[in-house]
């Protein structure tokens, strides 16, 4: 595994990152990940975000985690979630033109707020072409782009949750248009402690099957 900090600019703000990538030969299908809420004390190291990047390492994919705007090291402010989907954007480009990645092998990853800063972006960026929404938290996004999104989709939560009952969740999901994948994890609530790693394990297997 080779991990090393990155930056790059969004609008013209500049953005730190931590771009992963797997041991062999590239170039290699690639995931960017969404960090939680940054009014929440979200981050690119939220145990969840680097849980997966590891889990996307050790399945032979490459990752990038970055934070927001207004963020760590990241130049800027809360943008109110509009600033926040550039910078998703800003992430896919810059993952995109990197020699390591293939770029027509690219997916979205998205943690909490993560998941709803990122579901813009999918319907509109040909580049992505799966989407995992991890405790996506449904009261609080407008949730068109998956209501319509045909793409490949991988939705998890924790029985737990407390931001959105598993019931809610069910009947989300199965509305959602083919290719749907969802799943309740037992016992597991809106932070993933102690859980990190089957969730880490089952959204790292998503993408090896998608990209």
């Amino acid at each position: 595994m080779k991990e090393r900090a990155v930056s790059f600019l969004s609008g013209r703000l500049s953005l730190e990152g931590i771009l992963t990538m797997p041991k062999g030969a590239s170039p290699f299908p690639a995931v960017v990940i969404c960090h939680p809420h940054p009014l929440y004390g979200g981050s690119m190291d939220n145990n969840v975000v680097c849980a997966v990047s590891e889990a996307l390492t050790q399945a032979s994919l490459a990752s990038l985690r970055f934070n927001f705007r207004g963020v760590g090291g990241s130049q800027g402010e809360f943008g109110n979630g509009i600033g926040e989907e550039e910078d998703v954007k800003a992430a896919i480009s810059f993952m995109s033109t990197m020699r390591e990645i293939d770029s027509d092998r690219i997916g979205l990853a998205g943690y909490s707020a993560g998941a709803g800063f990122a579901l813009p972006t999918i319907l509109n960026d040909e580049r992505i072409k799966a989407v995992a929404a991890i405790s996506l938290p449904l009261s609080m996004f407008d949730l068109d782009p998956l209501r319509i999104c045909i793409k490949p989709k991988f939705l998890i939560i924790g029985s737990k949750d407390d931001l959105v009952s598993n019931d809610q969740f069910c009947q989300f999901c199965q509305a959602l248009p083919e290719p749907t994948e969802y799943e309740s994890i037992e016992g597991a609530d809106h932070f993933w402690r102690g859980h990190e790693s089957i969730l880490a394990m089952k959204a790292a297997a998503f993408f090896t099957r998608t990209l």
